[in-house]
């Protein structure tokens, strides 16, 4: 009786560093389009896929035709559907770099004392405004950018170009102020714009009472590497939006913790 050959059962380490790196990518791109458009768009690919399967399979020349002319475009079609989720994906991977991870350890070693009492000095005009503006219940929305891009946002806003400010945030979301409907872009130590029109997310689980200034806020730290401070209108509660996340009833203390560390 001859015996059996159990040669393809052999698993080298390589191989296992393989489905590790494979799983954790498929996990990257499972966490970036859960909940959003994308799951659909996948969904309705998979369809035309099996369909173009099915009338090759009938013969059905015609279909085949056409279907395989839209497959032909490939890779350059998925670029261009998938372009948000790409940049997420490549956004998310910079973010959880070595040295983005280690930033603190470098900042130890050049003055982050320093840094860090220049960052309670820039903190502290926004976390007042934010008081007076909870106090208030006005409704507020300030994206906090690390790289402020002009194409992003200078198209849709309001350059002002100023020192950050109370009293100028404070206005500039005042109901009366004409500035007051859209976000302040804070970037460089500066308001660097205002009543800027941002992209709103695509999230479809989001809770119901969730306006346009929440789903601003959640989209445009989907698609860049921004914070948003959402203070809503309604009941003056403050949330923070970071990867598309939304932490809500945020307390000053834990506002001044997270600006201190993203910011």
């Amino acid at each position: 009786m001859k015996s059996l050959d159990f040669d393809f059962l052999k698993i080298t380490w390589v191989n296992v560093i393989d489905i590790i790196v494979v799983a954790i990518l498929l996990y990257y791109i499972y966490s970036l389009i859960k909940n959003t458009l994308a799951v659909n768009l996948l969904l309705g690919l998979l369809i035309i896929f099996l369909f173009y399967h099915l009338v090759t399979s009938l013969h059905m020349d015609l279909l085949s035709t056409i279907i395989n002319k839209f497959m032909s475009v490939g890779i350059l079609a998925l670029v261009v559907i998938f372009q948000p989720e790409i940049r997420r994906f490549l956004l998310h991977i910079g973010k959880n770099t070595f040295l983005q991870k280690n930033k603190t350890w470098w900042g130890n070693l050049f003055g982050s004392k320093d840094l860090e009492r220049d960052n309670l000095l820039r903190i502290k005009p926004i976390i007042d405004a934010c008081k007076s503006m909870k106090k208030t219940r006005t409704g507020a929305l300030i994206v906090f950018v690390k790289f402020y891009d002009d194409q992003l946002f200078a198209n849709s806003c309001e350059i002002i170009e100023s020192k950050i400010s109370k009293r100028l945030l404070e206005s500039i979301f005042q109901k009366h102020s004409p500035l007051h409907d859209g976000a302040v872009v804070i970037a460089e130590n500066k308001i660097k714009s205002a009543s800027c029109i941002l992209p709103l997310t695509d999230n479809e689980k989001l809770p119901p009472q969730f306006g346009l200034r929440h789903r601003a806020g959640i989209g445009i730290s989907e698609n860049t590497d921004a914070v948003a401070v959402i203070i809503s209108e309604e009941t003056g509660e403050i949330a923070y939006a970071k990867q598309g996340r939304v932490r809500m009833n945020v307390s000053f203390g834990e506002l001044e913790k997270l600006l201190n560390k993203d910011f």
